[in-house]
């Protein structure tokens, strides 16, 4: 026999429940069998199939995915969700729900609501698809308690108590003892209290606490910065981009919590996300003030330098760093840049051809469509697809991307986050928190996942960077004094 099956969904409408209201699919699975020559049919004694003869049998699965419920509900849910055939729902709940409950609220349902069979009537037992047994019960909590300390370890950082890290371990003790989770729960709180005895290390702060006792913020020497090699510098702000980029907690970036951060009581909210910025804004301003240095500077001088951040920002370009490269093109164009009409004009005409072609990624014709389509290109190709309409600079563009290949540092893209962060504002503004019935709606929440899912899968790939710190480059761009925007205008 050979066998070919067909899969179709048809939309199986709405279920509600107390507290809940579920979308419905019905997924519909046609098997074909044909039967060979001297097969038998199965039904008869004795009967021959034709040659051609075709079994049809048809096999109907119901897939509930939850769409408004109670913070109970959506907690029960976890538990439920695998046997419903809402596969990606705990992953879901995980990144979205601090926009609408606490770590503490969830752990407490979960575990003193759901994981004592002493608290559960009959009847809920019953309910619970697949419970037979205490056994079962903690198995289902288990996975999901798995798939939180791997997915959203951050979430149980809460100096200097550690208080949820601190319960889950008391659960875990008397439920699950001298379990695999129990080790790595104290690991964690290990690591946690560890990390915060130490001081913070952070790249972008150019705070004079950043530098050495004696050590002053100065404007940027020319010479100094024309000494680093083009390459290098891409490399460095790539890696400072990486180790930050790779520390963004995905719930800090939803709309309901960034649009938040402007509060006076919310100056630490969502800190990774800052970091991020704070960064950029480093580059950009370093830019900034390389160009415009001192009144000293002659106009070849300046069009040098900006011929050296173009060649830079294409570098970051061939090593998927989407982040500097749009600090850099976004210093360029900044008005105290732009105005230098006469040092323009001293810039070659292959480097402006390749700051055309590296600005025009960032157009915003279309909700800036081209950089959005050309990042999820990179986000699933080892290295850079480079398409250079210029042919000198594809010639060098292509022989430093060989290079990059046989260096073995080309497998990650760092986006530039901000078009994400506007995303999540976006669609948190226009989707209600909460449905009729006063439930939360979990829709929404599914809506900002398919965001934060592509932020997961970038960091995912920063992982495959292979990139050395230089200290000295580090420490230079650490101690740039920044110019006011008044002393960028002066100067310019």
């Amino acid at each position: 026999f050979s066998f070919s099956w067909q899969t179709t969904f048809q939309d199986g409408g709405e279920e509600v429940e107390e507290g809940a209201v579920y979308n419905v699919t019905l997924k519909k699975v046609q098997i074909q069998q044909a039967a060979n020559k001297g097969a038998r049919w199965l039904g008869g004694e004795g009967d021959q199939l034709p040659p051609e003869h075709t079994v049809r049998q048809y096999e109907t699965s119901k897939i509930r995915a939850i769409k408004a419920g109670t913070l109970e509900k959506l907690v029960e849910n976890l538990l439920t969700a695998f046997g419903d055939a809402d596969f990606s729902y705990i992953s879901i709940f995980l990144s979205t729900y601090r926009a609408f409950a606490s770590t503490k609220a969830v752990l407490e349902l979960l575990l003193d609501r759901f994981g004592n069979l002493e608290t559960l009537s009959r009847v809920e037992v019953a309910n619970l698809n697949s419970f037979e047994s205490e056994i079962i019960l903690r198995a289902e909590i288990a996975s999901v308690l798995r798939a939180w300390l791997d997915q959203c370890s951050e979430d149980f950082r809460e100096p200097p108590d550690h208080t949820c890290l601190l319960k889950l371990l008391d659960y875990l003790k008397n439920n699950m003892p001298n379990s695999d989770m129990e080790n790595k729960v104290q690991n964690l709180l290990k690591q946690f209290q560890n990390q915060e005895a130490e001081a913070v290390d952070g790249f972008c702060s150019t705070s004079s606490s950043d530098l050495a006792d004696g050590e002053e913020l100065e404007i940027s020497n020319p010479e100094e910065f024309s000494s680093f090699q083009d390459h290098v510098v891409a490399e460095q702000l790539t890696y400072m981009d990486v180790m930050l980029f790779k520390k963004v907690v995905p719930y800090h970036c939803l709309g309901s919590i960034w649009s938040q951060r402007d509060k006076k009581e919310n100056k630490n909210l969502a800190p990774t996300v800052r970091a991020t910025i704070t960064q950029f804004n480093a580059v950009t301003k370093c830019v900034v003030s390389t160009i415009l240095g001192t009144k000293e500077l002659k106009i070849q001088q300046r069009a040098k330098i900006i011929e050296k951040w173009i060649h830079i920002a294409h570098e970051c370009r061939i090593l998927k760093n989407f982040s500097s490269l749009r600090a850099i093109i976004s210093a360029l164009q900044s008005n105290s840049i732009y105005r230098l009409k006469t040092t323009w004009m001293c810039v070659s005409k292959d480097i402006l051809l390749m700051y055309e072609e590296l600005s025009e990624i960032f157009s915003d014709h279309d909700n800036y469509l081209t950089s959005r389509e050309l990042l999820m290109k990179e986000a699933t190709s080892k290295f850079a697809n480079l398409d250079s309409s210029e042919k000198e600079n594809q010639k060098k563009s292509q022989k430093r991307l060989q290079l990059q290949k046989n260096k073995g540092v080309m497998q990650g893209t760092v986006p530039y986050l901000g078009t994400f962060l506007t995303d999540l504002i976006m669609l948190d503004t226009a989707l209600q928190d909460y449905v009729e019935g006063g439930l939360i709606n979990f829709e929404k929440r599914r809506r900002e996942f398919e965001v934060i899912a592509q932020i997961k899968l970038l960091q995912s790939s920063c992982n495959s960077y292979c990139l050395i710190p230089d200290q000295k480059f580090i420490q230079w761009f650490r101690s740039q004094r920044h110019l006011t925007e008044e002393e960028r205008w002066v100067l310019s």
